[in-house]
């Protein structure tokens, strides 16, 4: 066992861990952080998608005791980080229709969410190539792409202003 201290969804934890503890069993099992998906167990789907240091990781096949002096921001810490408000991406989720069955969703929000940080403007192959490893069953993607642009369009006006 080892003892791991990280920041998650803003709050400072400290949890004893064996070395072999995925984070995504973690997150779901020891802190009932259920946004965040066990589907593959491999990195294929992007279900367990989370916030690494601002960067989108794939928490199925990271170790808990990666995190340790790291900071990870699941779906259920995007909303209080933003100030108690929807984050403009989830709230272009939900007026493009970018959310059907919503099982792929928080790792989608995620994973668009670190391409604006990165790239605040990207274009629609940009978008295309981050969500590569963001499997969707039910929307067919253009819901997401356009959801994608039109947060990245929002936060490059709000921020002119």
């Amino acid at each position: 066992m080892a003892e791991v201290r990280f920041k998650l969804n803003g709050k400072d934890v400290v949890i004893d861990v064996d070395a072999k503890e995925r984070l995504v069993d973690t997150l779901r099992k020891r802190f009932h952080l259920t946004g965040t998906k066990l589907t593959c167990g491999s990195g294929d789907c992007g279900a367990c998608t989370v916030l690494f240091n601002g960067k989108a990781i794939r928490s199925c096949t990271c170790l808990t005791c990666m995190c340790d002096g790291q900071e990870v921001v699941t779906i259920e810490g995007v909303m209080p980080m933003n100030g108690g408000k929807l984050h403009p991406m989830q709230q272009a989720f939900m007026e493009t229709g970018a959310i059907q069955c919503g099982y792929c969703t928080p790792g989608m929000i995620l994973t668009g969410i670190a391409l604006l940080n990165e790239n605040p403007d990207p274009t629609l192959d940009e978008i295309k190539v981050a969500l590569a490893g963001n499997l969707c069953r039910c929307t067919g993607y253009w819901k997401i792409f356009d959801a994608i642009q039109l947060c990245a369009k929002r936060m490059k006006e709000a921020k002119a202003e």
